[in-house]
């Protein structure tokens, strides 16, 4: 179904205000910029901003790029006969491979990052949704392999898998940090994932693989 009218205003809408408050964030700091600021700015209301992101982390961290599904979800969307962490390094890869701005793998993300290291709030909903991704990854593992929620063979894994994705970021931010330019980072992160690979044994490799029909 194609896109209403309505639906595309908002979708604008949306997306105006946050490259607003981002814009105000990176100039001058994320703690110095209020939302009322934000709303005049974009030329919007007070009540609308709030309409679209209900905390003003989330214009920085929209929770449809910032979820703690992430992980889960792409377990949940692996093809049958597929395992659990060969999912997810496949859509890593291929994320990378598009240069997903939800990676950071885009120009001007550098400026960004310097602005969410310096807000105390930011570094921690960061903190704690990676936690949270870990812990949703966990439990769907768990269920999978039809085990009892906190078994600890699908936390382990889900711990492996979590921390592979905070490794990602923090490279990414490295080298964001070093200048590098985004192609030279996404070969890095490549690079990266295929180590990660390498390193893992068959019974990684193979845990948890959706039935086939």
């Amino acid at each position: 179904m194609s896109e209403g009218l309505r639906e595309r205003k908002k979708r604008q809408t949306r997306r105006h205000i946050r490259q607003t408050a981002l814009g105000l964030f990176v100039g001058r700091g994320f703690d110095h910029v209020t939302v009322a600021e934000v709303a005049a700015a974009a030329q919007v209301s007070v009540n609308t901003v709030y309409n679209y992101f209900p905390a003003k982390e989330d214009l920085v961290l929209p929770p449809e790029e910032a979820s703690p599904q992430r992980l889960a979800d792409m377990v949940r969307r692996r093809a049958p006969g597929q395992s659990a962490v060969p999912a997810v390094l496949g859509e890593l890869r291929r994320e990378v491979e598009r240069r997903d701005p939800a990676l950071g793998l885009s120009e001007g993300f550098g400026r960004v990052l310097e602005m969410m290291r310096a807000a105390p709030t930011l570094t921690a909903r960061l903190g704690d949704l990676g936690a949270r991704m870990t812990g949703e990854l966990a439990e769907v593992l768990a269920t999978e392999t039809g085990r009892p929620p906190g078994d600890p063979v699908a936390r382990m894994v889900a711990w492996q898998v979590g921390n592979l994705h905070a490794l990602l970021y923090s490279e990414i931010a490295r080298l964001t940090t070093d200048g590098r330019g985004v192609h030279e980072i996404a070969r890095a992160v490549l690079e990266l994932l295929e180590t990660f690979e390498q390193l893992c044994g068959e019974r990684l490799l193979g845990y948890a693989p959706r039935e086939r029909p």
